[in-house]
């Protein structure tokens, strides 16, 4: 998986050396809040998931999310990427930021490049989002990138509420 140069950040994929970055998108309670995780106990626990997520699914699948390098300091300061999501059997573009990169269209911009991603690299019809009813920062940016909820779901690791489900095709003749 090749790095990608999104304007103001570099998307690449994970190694274990970004364990510090990984561990704190993992336990800032706001980064959290909608998705259904407990935060890390432990940096060792922050290194399992990581081992355990994104490193295996670039093995499996030959994507995963990816580490948002903001340019001009170099810094981790989130994720973005394509997962296969067993629970509704589909890839989902996610993404996940430190609070203070908020409100700057970095997710947007990062999904902008992995829809071109999954189209043109790894051959991707169809991608979806998992979103919580109450994120609506998330569900606006999957509507600026040609999502649109299609139906709602129960999630194992989310028991309490239902979440939407937005999806979007990816055409071939269709600028990204």
């Amino acid at each position: 998986m090749q790095a990608v140069d999104t304007g103001r950040m570099i998307l690449r994929p994970f190694k274990e050396d970004d364990l510090d970055a990984f561990y704190r998108l993992g336990t800032v309670a706001e980064a959290i809040r909608y998705v259904g995780n407990t935060p890390f106990g432990s940096r060792e626990q922050a290194l399992q998931a990581m081992r355990d997520g994104p490193l295996v699914d670039y093995e499996r699948h030959g994507f995963g999310r990816v580490a948002c390098v903001w340019k001009d300091s170099g810094e981790v300061i989130g994720f973005s990427g394509l997962k296969y999501m067993a629970a509704v059997d589909a890839v989902e573009l996610g993404y996940r930021f430190l609070p203070e990169y908020w409100g700057l269209g970095l997710a947007t911009e990062s999904g902008r490049a992995c829809l071109r991603l999954a189209r043109d690299v790894h051959g991707l019809d169809r991608l979806v989002g998992l979103v919580h009813p109450d994120n609506a920062g998330s569900a606006r940016v999957l509507s600026k990138l040609g999502f649109a909820v299609e139906s709602r779901v129960r999630l194992d690791f989310i028991p309490d509420t239902p979440v939407d489900v937005f999806a979007r095709r990816l055409l071939a003749e269709e600028p990204l």
